[in-house]
């Protein structure tokens, strides 16, 4: 039975292995676990272990911290089941992810910019 924080460990985790375009067989060929593992750890299936989450976290390249990032945040819209979540799972969001992170510091720096001024007239008008 999973909890609410095995469910958002494998949001992460496959939020993370979709943005580096990694499919469930790779990351599990570099953790030495076959894709059903992972595939049980991204629906929160099973437990990831700490041993397994420090070897997911060197695959993905991020901190072991990543992965508890939002669990708070996530915790309060399970009960409240706002939806007002971001739908990173969509082709065109996981493109445009991808295309920013592939910009230098200062063209990523200047595109937020860009989006946060665009927004800001939005909800002006």
């Amino acid at each position: 039975m999973s909890t609410d924080i095995d469910t958002h460990l494998g949001n992460r985790l496959r939020r993370r292995r979709r943005l580096l375009g990694m499919t469930q067989q790779q990351l599990a060929s570099s953790c030495g676990v076959r894709f059903q593992q992972i595939q049980k750890y991204e629906c929160g299936a099973n437990r990831i272990s700490a041993a397994r989450l420090w070897s997911l976290s060197a695959a993905l390249d991020v901190p072991i911290g990543y992965f508890y990032d939002g669990l708070s945040d996530a915790e309060r819209a399970a009960a409240n089941d706002s939806g007002e979540d971001v739908k990173v799972s969509s082709k065109e969001t996981m493109d445009l992810i991808r295309a920013y992170y592939q910009l230098g510091e200062r063209p990523r720096r200047r595109l937020l910019d860009l989006a946060k001024s665009l927004h800001d007239e939005s909800s002006a008008a």
